[in-house]
């Protein structure tokens, strides 16, 4: 795992948390972002935890857990499009912390509550999508697993079918729901009932 923070009593505090972790390894603390891409090519740690004090853009090909003092939606949104996998406020406590980690390291996406309810507003199904009825049955299929969180090479091996080919039923999949990233398209899809949690 590789930390990122500015301050150095936050670093200090979360190399001690995550110190005290079962089955976490601290390869590096980092004090700015600027080297974060550098360092992790580097390092190649399974999971980057970046403590931030403003909303900045972040875009890694890593696992990100953001920490951050308050969000708005639309940063969250963008976040989560650039591939952070967990965003949490800087307060939340270790086992919150523990748990956005082991999620962002399995692919998961876990976000602060109250910022999960704000993004859920914000997703309005098209009048035209009140319904699955326009999806095949493959991409039926296809949506729920993605709300299984299943990778595509994971889903191309229980369907038996490419990898390329599960990319062209995910891409399918967002044109007919009108989603952006596969984190709108399961929660359309969960609204919509194909997917049930």
């Amino acid at each position: 795992m590789l930390l990122v923070a500015s301050s150095a009593a936050r670093r200090a505090g979360l190399q001690s948390l995550i110190s005290k972790a079962p089955g976490l390894k601290l390869v590096a603390s980092l004090h700015g972002v600027r080297t974060i891409a550098q360092r992790a090519d580097e390092l190649q740690p399974d999971v980057i935890i970046v403590d931030l004090e403003s909303e900045i853009a972040i875009q890694l090909e890593w696992p990100v857990v953001a920490l951050v003092e308050s969000v708005t939606p639309e940063w969250a949104a963008s976040a989560l499009r650039s591939g952070v996998k967990a965003i949490l406020l800087r307060d939340s406590g270790a086992d919150e912390i523990f748990a956005a980690v082991q999620a962002a390291y399995a692919g998961f996406v876990m976000l602060d509550p109250e910022l999960g309810l704000a993004l859920a507003k914000r997703i309005r199904v098209p009048q035209r999508f009140e319904s699955s009825e326009d999806l095949t049955e493959r991409e039926t299929e296809v949506l729920r697993l993605l709300g299984e969180g299943y990778s595509n090479r994971e889903m191309a091996e229980r369907l038996g079918i490419s990898e390329h080919t599960v990319k062209f039923h995910i891409s399918s999949i967002l044109g007919k729901l009108g989603a952006e990233t596969r984190t709108e398209a399961v929660s359309l899809g969960i609204r919509m009932g194909v997917i049930v949690v």
